[in-house]
């Protein structure tokens, strides 16, 4: 009977164990997707309110989409990634959180330009299905029991892929290439996100019981994710927007 009492005991402790490491994990994914899904918002509202602002004032729309500045509105986002990637072991939670924001901002800075381009309702359709599209993705990549992690270095691959092509086809100007790279760009980042959501599963077990460490990568993972996101969302654009 004692035996049996503490085998039972033993069973009962690992069940509340997992249980308390589930709910931690859920925590720590709803963090992620909340910063995310801030980082989002803040893109949506800056895009807009600097289209507005361009619109009644020629001078600013000159400025923001016909002058020199437009390099740097364009650049100063991919900047803001590769500082945060260098210093963010240095940087604590808060500081962290700012600059993705301030990151979040600079993009929809440089995407004011999609409200020229494309018509608001497109715009609309297109955000949803995006939505729609990455939540399935992101679930998959969450309960798969599937190893995933093989997918990264082919999928990195495929972004410089991307990245080249990209360039060779400014001088190109393929309307056909084009499609064909909006394409591989929806399937490489649909990819990236089943990959960079398992992954933040693996990040979480590695740094769990360290608070600064999962504020970090907290934020990190909302940021590989906002820019799945991003991408799986412009690429859609790129097929499905309807322009002005």
């Amino acid at each position: 009977m004692a035996q049996y009492d503490k085998r039972y005991a033993t069973q009962a402790g690992t069940r509340a164990e997992t249980v308390e490491v589930d709910e931690g994990l859920r925590s720590y994914m709803l963090r992620v997707y909340n910063y995310m899904a801030g980082g989002i918002a803040i893109t949506g509202v800056v895009a807009y309110a600097t289209y507005l602002m361009a619109a009644s004032n020629p001078a600013f729309q000159q400025l923001l989409f016909a002058s020199p500045l437009r390099w740097v509105i364009i650049l100063a986002p991919l900047a803001m990634v590769f500082f945060m990637v260098a210093r963010i072991n240095s940087m604590s939670v808060g500081a962290a959180q700012i600059t993705f924001w301030i990151y979040a901002a600079l993009v929809g800075l440089s995407l004011s330009s999609l409200f020229v381009v494309y018509t608001g309702q497109s715009l609309a359709r297109v955000f949803f299905i995006t939505a729609a599209m990455f939540g399935a993705i992101s679930l998959w990549g969450y309960t798969t029991k599937k190893d995933l992690s093989g997918w990264g270095s082919f999928l990195i691959m495929g972004v410089i892929g991307l990245i080249i092509a990209s360039i060779v086809n400014i001088f190109l100007a393929s309307s056909a290439m084009q499609f064909a790279l909006s394409v591989l760009c929806v399937v490489i980042f649909s990819g990236l996100t089943a990959y960079d959501t398992q992954k933040l599963k693996g990040i979480y077990y590695s740094v769990q019981g360290d608070s600064l460490a999962m504020g970090r990568s907290a934020i990190m993972g909302a940021l590989n994710l906002y820019l799945d996101f991003l991408n799986i969302f412009l690429a859609l654009m790129s097929l499905f927007g309807s322009r002005e």
